[in-house]
C-alpha cells in the first residue's frame, strides 16, 4: 500500500520557528581573507588583517552550518540537494570574534515539477556576537524529491 503525501500544515505546525540547536563559531582573520580572496573580493577591509575596518564580507555566514532539520523531524523519502543560500547582514562580523549561531526551519514549502512533488525546506540559523547583537541571518535551503512508498 502507498504512503500519502506528507502533510505540509502538519510539518509546518510542528517544526517551524522551533529553535532546535546552537552553535558556537570563532570568526578567525585567517579563514575570512581566505573566504574573501576565494570569493573575488578585493577591497582591503575584507582582505588586510591590519585595515581600521577589517570584517568579513557580507555574505561569510553562507559558510557557517549546522544541522539542516531537528532531530526529530521525519524522513521525506528522498535525497537533499542544495537548493540555495542567503545571507542577510544586519551588522559588521569582525574577526576574532566568536559567533552564536541559533538554528530553526524558517519555512517548508512545495513544489510540483516533472518528476513529482519536490519538498523545500528553509533553515535560518541566527547569529549573534558575543555582546547579543543580532549580526547576520543565513538561510540555507534544501529542496527534497518526495518519494511515495
Amino acid at each position: 500500500m502507498a504512503e500519502q503525501e506528507q502533510d505540509i500544515e502538519d510539518l509546518k505546525t510542528r517544526f517551524l520557528n522551533r529553535e532546535f540547536e546552537e552553535r558556537k563559531f570563532e570568526i578567525l582573520p585567517e579563514e575570512t581573507v581566505e573566504y574573501a580572496i576565494t570569493c573575488g573580493e578585493t577591497g582591503a577591509r575584507f582582505t588586510d588583517p591590519n585595515h581600521p575596518d577589517f570584517q568579513a564580507p557580507a555574505t561569510y555566514p553562507s559558510r557557517l552550518a549546522g544541522r539542516a532539520t531537528p532531530e526529530d523531524f521525519p524522513d521525506l523519502g528522498g535525497m537533499g540537494m542544495d537548493a540555495g543560500k542567503g545571507v542577510e547582514p544586519l551588522a559588521p562580523i569582525k574577526p576574532g570574534q566568536t559567533l552564536t549561531g541559533k538554528s530553526h526551519l524558517h519555512d517548508i514549502y512545495t513544489k510540483t515539477g516533472r518528476s513529482g512533488r519536490m519538498i523545500f525546506l528553509v533553515t535560518r540559523m541566527e547569529l549573534f556576537s558575543e555582546d547579543g547583537t543580532h549580526v547576520a541571518n543565513s538561510d540555507t535551503r534544501t529542496v527534497i524529491r518526495e518519494k511515495i512508498k
